[in-house]
């Protein structure tokens, strides 16, 4: 795994951005909380940026964590991978890398929302002695979607998965100023004002680059030929649950993914593991109800089970 270790400039949950670089890409992050507390590394989806953690992470830092919000690999001021990956693994193989770089120890905590989710399901297993503690939202473990993803409903939902799969849909989302990513923000949080937030995923993904890296995200779930060997190990543990106490979080007006498309997800979780669908939130649960949601990860991460 390449990692460089060393950070440039410190920033807190607004402002310049720090960097650093760490299997072999320069991730551009946000931070929050004391250096020397345990690492709570926050992972957004899409169509999102690191900023949709600026609620939760003045809360984990409050609470004595370094709190660091990445943008995730292809999506700006973050750098297209030269590899030009997006696996799962791949994903999970960053997450694992910036633990190592920010000084992570045992006591680290993972946070990841859409996407966030899908990297924490790799390198919560892939390299379990780094995590202490797992906090998932709005993407459940692929095997409890199981029949309830192919339902009509659920697809329809989902058109954009497909969409993705275009050589059309990067001129489609770039449209009338990425009007797409506005659309998906209503569709998927009904009633809240997501115009701030998709603002910032307009400037992240605005280049074309930074725009195929994000959809190559979708493209990568179909087509195994844009998988990579160095992140087999990384990739086959994604077939596992995270060994951590683990909590997931689903609002219950997820325009996204369905909650009733999701099924027991606790059964596939491991000890000390719960599941909460948060009333009155879509997909971007966190940002909508920020009180509620903060209180339910630092009382997660505060119990010692």
């Amino acid at each position: 795994m390449d990692v460089t270790t060393g950070t440039t400039g410190t920033t807190g949950t607004t402002g310049t951005p720090a960097r650093v670089v760490a299997n072999g890409v320069e991730f551009a992050y946000l931070e929050a909380g004391p250096p020397d507390g345990p690492l709570a590394l926050c992972l957004h989806g899409f169509p999102d940026t690191a900023t949709s953690w600026r609620h939760l992470m003045p809360a984990l830092a409050g609470a004595g964590y370094h709190a660091v919000a990445p943008w995730m690999r292809g999506y700006a001021p973050s750098a297209v991978p030269a590899d030009g990956c997006y696996q799962q693994g791949a994903l999970g193989a960053d997450a694992c890398a910036l633990h190592e770089a920010l000084g992570g120890d045992g006591r680290a905590v993972l946070v990841g929302h859409d996407w966030g989710a899908s990297a924490a399901y790799s390198a919560a297993p892939f390299q379990p002695d780094r995590w202490s503690k797992v906090v998932v939202m709005a993407l459940p473990p692929l095997a409890a979607l199981a029949t309830g993803f192919l339902t009509y409903d659920q697809l329809k939902r989902s058109f954009y998965v497909f969409v993705f799969q275009s050589a059309l849909a990067d001129t489609a989302v770039a449209l009338d100023d990425l009007a797409f990513i506005d659309r998906l923000w209503a569709d998927w949080s009904p009633g809240y004002d997501g115009s701030w937030d998709a603002a910032q995923v307009k400037a992240a993904l605005r280049d074309p680059a930074h725009l195929s890296a994000a959809i190559g995200y979708y493209r990568a779930m179909f087509d195994a030929t844009t998988h990579r060997p160095e992140y087999d190990a990384a990739q086959g543990a994604s077939a596992s649950s995270p060994p951590q106490p683990t909590l997931y979080l689903h609002g219950a007006d997820d325009g996204c993914l369905a909650p009733e498309a999701i099924g027991d997800v606790a059964a596939l979780l491991s000890a000390s593991s719960r599941r909460v669908d948060i009333a009155g939130a879509g997909h971007f649960l966190h940002l909508e109800r920020p009180d509620e949601v903060n209180a339910l990860v630092l009382e997660f991460l505060s119990d010692r089970a």
